[in-house]
């Protein structure tokens, strides 16, 4: 399975094209195709919130779920891996999209640094009384409109609206509706192997790997590490740890084995920062070094 889905791959999926090439896009959520199936359980590599006026369906991400069934604002980022299950055909409302270019360091700065949208944890619903749903319409709509202007400057000013959008949802109380899943912990457990297995396999000795330790697992499913290791270890018999350590020696054999990299290259591919602690993990799970595994394995074969 995949790691994430790209913004391309989200106009494919719902038959839209998108605007134009730009680092932002914002639409009404009607012209876009909606059936009532359940989405896949990943991360995306874009931001999006969304204003959910109309319709109703059940947003889920780690173990738990929320059932939106009236007006919400719905920060989503790329840490977030999550689903939306539409349970009406009708859906109405916005929504914006943009890449990590277009989050200047102004949108990060110290007041919205603790915005829903920046957070891997914490809370991304919230639903807004009357007074703000009609400000978020009026958002909503004037971006729409400046999104089609010729302005040179409309991202800045885009970038305002959603300024306004993040200040609006920091005023609000977060929701007290999600539940949990039944089966949390096989759910759990099937979205960090999926994480594991994405960041393999390994094609170049620059590229290493993003995800090295079980807090780094836990912070990407919004979940604390105590929780996903609970979880793997009811429905494993092992913790986040092995499970990390099994499939990097795995990944090492095969690259001693197969590829022509240097034991430096390797070590850092796998997220090694001295090649001495990669050949330290190796020898104690293999019981001989990596250069003596690569000559061993080579000689047999």
């Amino acid at each position: 399975m995949k790691a994430k889905e790209t913004l391309k791959e989200f106009y494919a999926l719902h038959g839209k094209e998108p605007n134009n090439i730009s680092p932002f896009n914002v639409y009404r959520r009607e012209s876009f195709k909606c059936s009532t199936r359940l989405e896949p359980v990943y991360r995306r590599d874009f931001y999006k919130i969304s204003m959910i006026s109309g319709g109703t369906g059940i947003l889920s991400y780690a173990d738990k779920f929320i059932r939106i069934e009236s007006p919400c604002i719905v920060f989503l980022n790329p840490l977030i891996p999550y689903s939306w299950e539409p349970t009406s055909i009708q859906q109405e409302g916005y929504f914006c999209l943009f890449k990590e270019e277009f989050v200047f360091p102004t949108l990060k700065n110290e007041s919205l640094s603790g915005s829903p949208l920046f957070r891997a944890g914490g809370d991304h619903v919230f639903f807004p009384a009357d007074e703000s749903i009609q400000l978020l319409k009026t958002v909503y709509e004037n971006m729409l409109k400046e999104e089609q202007s010729d302005y040179p400057n409309k991202y800045d000013l885009l970038r305002s609206y959603v300024r306004i959008i993040m200040h609006e949802a920091m005023k609000m109380q977060p929701p007290q509706t999600f539940h949990r899943h039944p089966n949390a912990s096989e759910r759990i457990s099937n979205l960090f192997f999926e994480l594991l297995e994405n960041q393999f396999f390994i094609d170049s000795p620059e590229k290493a790997l993003s995800l090295k330790n079980a807090n780094e697992f836990a912070t990407q499913l919004n979940i604390h590490t105590n929780h996903l290791n609970k979880a793997l270890k009811e429905t494993t018999g092992k913790t986040t740890t092995e499970w990390i350590a099994e499939r990097i020696l795995k990944e090492a054999k095969s690259l001693l084995q197969f590829s022509h990299w240097d034991i430096n290259e390797i070590a850092y591919s796998l997220g090694f920062e001295h090649s001495s602690n990669f050949i330290i993990f190796f020898k104690k799970k293999v019981g001989e070094s990596p250069a003596q595994f690569r000559k061993n394995i080579l000689s047999i074969s």
